[in-house]
């Protein structure tokens, strides 16, 4: 099975390599100093086209859009820059935001973007999109061609983030079809899109900014083996990859690491198991601070990730607005006379046990995810040796989020704004627990909603940095989540290419490494 998987992998190659108009060695693979060849995973490939409405831009996919442009960009620094927008300001109440736009941007088929435009992609969005959360957004209205209010239901002082996602489309020129063929005002133009192989962007001759240096860009899709296939080949130029492979030599080629935001770590129901949701072990705060501090992570990036990754303490480390006291020390011994002192007693069979209560808990993972699996694994061998016993499963995600509220389940986040935290810990009012996982803590919502409600968006950090708390108060100090590791996003780079420095990326391998591809050179 494994030999035809490779054969058909080696075929989408072949066609791929010779529709991108390139052959050769790794001297060679690139025809031009303004043309780079790029390789993405399969599920990189927007299934729904590019239409900011259907997720493009955000989600899997969350970048600052190539071929839109977007009203504010993120700077690596992950602070708030201008992109379309040229003045930001809200009002004292936090419900209404007024954007002037650049008067010099037209779309590549020369008409004037306007203001009109943005109001338009904004409703268009909130009403169609699954992927981008617009529901805080009330309504968008262009007061000129150059000045667009957004009208909020609510403060939302990380509205900022929103708009460094939302590619803006031209009302005059969108219908269904846009996604296959858009029009936009961004860097590059779709050229050509082979569905399944591979995408063709050129750079738009029209673009107000800086030029791109790499005039024109291939985005090739292909499964692990392949890309390296290609990448050993000398075929492309940049083929991402996985820590698996990252011990193997490719000639004319350099390994190159992303560092990320894309975690994985643990929900710890943090309630009594009340028949239908909770957890009588979990909830227990002795035995999610003994877990958080009871785990070697350096040992997990180690082992499971070959030691392409960090150690992950919270769902946005690094950040603007991580708070440093979720940093933790790796204290087995600790942890253990945590647990002892809260009545854990070790038994004669090595796990634990708390009147009734077994220190036994059920861990899952998603069945297709061999990373997560790995990660359980080695997580469940460390929390063995504080007497904390696991029952391991794979499960498809089709019931991974019902069994979360009950078990303990591994996942994957990371994102470019504080609502990742927001959407994580705040109680959801109407059930009265977190969504995720059964947690809630009065003060960590009181900080978050005071947070969204500060009208300068750089000013909100310190607020939900409070919400994290420290060792004894908030998230922090609750632990209802441990987060385990940052993965890094690894990459096959030619050693005559260039790559611009990376933000940090966010969850999702994929399109974050060509944010600015435009400012990629050859050597």
């Amino acid at each position: 099975m494994r030999t035809r998987h490779f054969i058909f992998s080696a075929i989408l190659l072949t066609t791929a390599i010779l529709l991108a108009g390139c052959t050769g060695n790794a001297d060679t693979a690139h025809r031009a100093n303004d043309e780079v060849i790029v390789v993405m995973n399969t599920e990189s490939e927007p299934e729904a086209g590019f239409d900011p409405a259907y997720g493009w831009g955000a989600g899997e996919h969350m970048h600052e859009p190539l071929i839109q442009s977007t009203l504010l960009v993120t700077k690596t620094d992950l602070t708030i820059g201008y992109d379309l927008a040229t003045d930001v300001s809200t009002s004292d109440d936090g419900f209404t935001w007024t954007v002037t736009i650049r008067d010099d941007v037209a779309f590549t088929d020369g008409i004037p973007l306007t203001a009109h435009d943005v109001a338009f992609t904004y409703n268009t969005v909130k009403a169609s999109s699954s992927v981008t959360d617009l529901t805080m957004l009330e309504s968008a209205t262009a007061l000129d061609d150059t000045t667009v209010e957004f009208h909020l239901t609510r403060p939302f002082s990380v509205w900022p983030y929103t708009m460094t996602t939302v590619g803006i489309v031209p009302e005059y020129a969108y219908d269904a079809q846009y996604g296959q063929n858009p029009i936009g005002s961004g860097r590059y133009m779709l050229a050509q899109w082979d569905k399944g192989q591979q995408v063709i962007l050129e750079a738009n001759p029209h673009y107000y900014g800086e030029a791109p240096l790499m005039r024109k860009v291939t985005i090739l899709f292909m499964e692990e083996d392949a890309a390296l296939a290609a990448a050993k080949a000398g075929q492309v130029d940049l083929a991402y990859t996985a820590a698996t492979y990252a011990n193997q030599t490719v000639d004319g080629y350099q390994l190159f690491a992303a560092a990320s935001v894309d975690n994985r770590g643990f929900s710890l129901p943090a309630i009594p198991h009340d028949g239908t949701i909770g957890n009588d072990v979990t909830s227990d705060l002795a035995i999610r601070r003994a877990i958080n501090i009871g785990l070697d992570r350096e040992r997990l990036v180690n082992e499971v990730l070959n030691g392409h990754g960090s150690p992950a303490y919270s769902v946005c480390d690094g950040l603007p607005w991580f708070n440093r006291e979720a940093i933790v020390e790796y204290d087995a011994d600790a942890a253990i006379r945590i647990l002892e002192e809260a009545g854990w007693v070790l038994g004669d069979d090595g796990v634990r046990t708390k009147g009734s209560l077994t220190a036994t808990i059920p861990l899952i993972y998603p069945a297709s995810d061999s990373v997560r699996q790995a990660l359980v694994q080695a997580a469940s061998n460390q929390l063995a040796a504080l007497g904390i016993a696991t029952v391991i499963e794979g499960v498809g995600w089709d019931v991974a989020y019902d069994r979360a509220q009950t078990e303990v389940m591994t996942w994957g986040w990371g994102a470019h704004t504080p609502m990742e935290l927001y959407n994580i810990y705040r109680t959801d009012p109407e059930i009265g627990l977190a969504r995720y996982s059964p947690y809630a803590n009065a003060t960590v919502d009181r900080y978050m909603d005071e947070a969204l409600a500060e009208s300068d968006t750089e000013a909100s950090y310190e607020l939900w940095q409070k919400a994290q708390g420290d060792h004894t108060t908030g998230t922090i100090g609750d632990a209802p989540w441990v987060w385990l590791v940052n993965i890094d996003h690894l990459y096959w780079v030619h050693d005559d290419l260039n790559v611009a420095e990376q933000k940090i990326h966010p969850h999702g391998h994929g399109w974050s490494i060509v944010n600015n591809i435009d400012r990629w050179s050859w050597k």
